[in-house]
């Protein structure tokens, strides 16, 4: 089995491919997940993904053979409450990471109710139309200590080796009042530039700039709040020695929308 990549994706905001108008705002992320099978040296067995939407006390992971969807979000058009992407789950990659999480000293527990998100569905939708890809979750951990998730990324590496594709979904910019605004376009993209730097850096000076974080550029005007963030140090955890780059930018709402592959 080939080596697996790590990849951090900028999932939008909300449920944009649903939306017509949002769709067309996003037509360069769309193109872009559409083409991310591609990047991988063959189709992964399953998915594990750790999404800014799911958090806990403790690292938990998903255990559903058939999850749930999860419509965490709102205000937007009632037929976005009603979308279905029916992929299923994988309770024996769930032990697994929970296993590898044990022992290497990290508390996991198992929840059998966790369901799709929109930093899930959104894209691996778009990535898996079909809705055949077995996916798994894994929380964040409230206490967002980014040196113990860049931890969990560790321990977790191994699957990368088994077929399975190691997802983080969040965005590299999350600031709630400042999406549409013209003084956020700098602040984005002077807090992305340090990401690329960091991502781009041999793996100890990564996962040090990425642990640093809080004295990056406008880093807690870009997020005030690093729910959106965490899954990047996770994906960078599991990425080993491989050095990251950026796939693609994407600016929607006067932001910048970076998405990086490690490997």
């Amino acid at each position: 089995m080939t080596r697996f990549p790590t990849l951090f994706l900028s999932h939008g905001g909300g449920p944009w491919p649903f939306m017509e108008d949002r769709r067309v705002q996003y037509a360069k992320t769309a193109a872009e997940f559409g083409r991310l099978p591609q990047l991988l040296p063959e189709r992964p067995k399953a998915v594990l993904v750790i999404t800014g939407h799911w958090e806990a006390d403790a690292f938990t992971v998903s255990t559903s053979a058939h999850p749930p969807m999860v419509y965490d979000y709102y205000g937007f058009p009632e037929h976005t409450y009603h979308v279905k992407y029916a992929a299923p789950g994988q309770p024996e990659l769930a032990a697994e990471v929970r296993a590898l999480l044990q022992h290497a000293g990290l508390e996991c527990r198992e929840d059998p109710n966790q369901g799709f998100d929109h930093g899930t569905f959104v894209p691996l939708g778009l990535m898996y139309p079909n809705a055949d890809m077995p996916i798994v979750l894994l929380s964040l951990k409230s206490s967002y200590d980014a040196a113990e998730h860049i931890k969990v990324g560790q321990a977790i590496a191994s699957l990368r080796d088994q077929g399975i594709l190691i997802v983080g979904s969040g965005l590299t910019y999350h600031n709630m009042r400042g999406f549409g605004r013209a003084e956020s376009k700098p602040v984005s993209y002077d807090f992305e530039a340090y990401l690329n730097e960091a991502i781009s850096a041999d793996a100890a000076r990564r996962n040090a700039m990425l642990v640093d974080w809080e004295n990056a550029p406008s880093a807690r005007l870009a997020h005030p709040r690093e729910d959106h963030l965490l899954p990047l140090m996770v994906a960078a955890g599991a990425a080993g020695s491989d050095v990251g780059k950026r796939v693609f930018v994407d600016e929607v709402a006067s932001v910048a929308m970076a998405s990086y592959v490690f490997g």
